[in-house]
């Protein structure tokens, strides 16, 4: 059973998106006009603005997360531009993902799932993945690679490939596959079953 997160994430605040190759994370993810996308531990929205453009205004974005100081700044920055396909919530991601059964095209859970495993959200972070998306939905999840230093978490807290399969197995879904998105990062694909 999965305990309870805490109502500031392990990492919120911390952002790795400058190491991550983004063009390769959203050609993982599929994503193109018109589709829906849930960025679940988004923070402030690294991941979250650009894949808006990509959806274009016929696609949707929700950034969920427990972060509350992220979330209000993501929807400050979107509602300031006019970026009415954004669209943030604080939510406890292991517990409710506020969308319907089925409703996403797409999940991307980039460099948190460690701290939400580390936290013991882990698994029903994924629980929550799967409800949301769509028979055939993707989710990418990108993590730091278990060798090196830093940056990234501990080396104790990271996921190895291997790992992480092993973590998502259970919640129906079926590999793509595995890429590097740069010196210190992967991502890995699964298909919703």
């Amino acid at each position: 059973m999965d305990m309870v997160m805490r109502d500031k994430p392990i990492a919120a605040g911390k952002s790795s998106f400058d190491l991550v190759d983004t063009d390769t994370v959203y050609r993982e993810l599929g994503l193109g006009p018109g589709m829906v996308l849930v960025d679940i531990a988004s923070g402030a929205g690294n991941y979250t603005f650009p894949a808006a453009a990509i959806v274009g205004p016929r696609g949707a974005v929700h950034a969920v997360d427990l972060w509350r100081e992220g979330i209000e700044s993501l929807a400050s920055y979107a509602r300031e531009r006019g970026l009415d396909n954004i669209h943030p919530a604080v939510t406890d991601v292991s517990e409710d993902i506020p969308l319907e059964d089925g409703a996403a095209d797409a999940c991307l859970i980039a460099t948190a799932l460690h701290d939400l495993v580390e936290d013991g959200a882990g698994a029903g972070t994924l629980r929550e993945a799967a409800r949301v998306l769509k028979t055939g939905g993707r989710l990418t999840v990108v993590e730091f690679n278990k060798t090196g230093g830093p940056p990234g978490p501990p080396q104790h807290v990271r996921l190895s490939p291997q790992e992480l399969d092993d973590l998502v197995a259970p919640f129906g879904f079926s590999k793509v596959g595995t890429v590097s998105t740069g010196e210190h990062t992967y991502a890995t694909t699964y298909l919703r079953d």
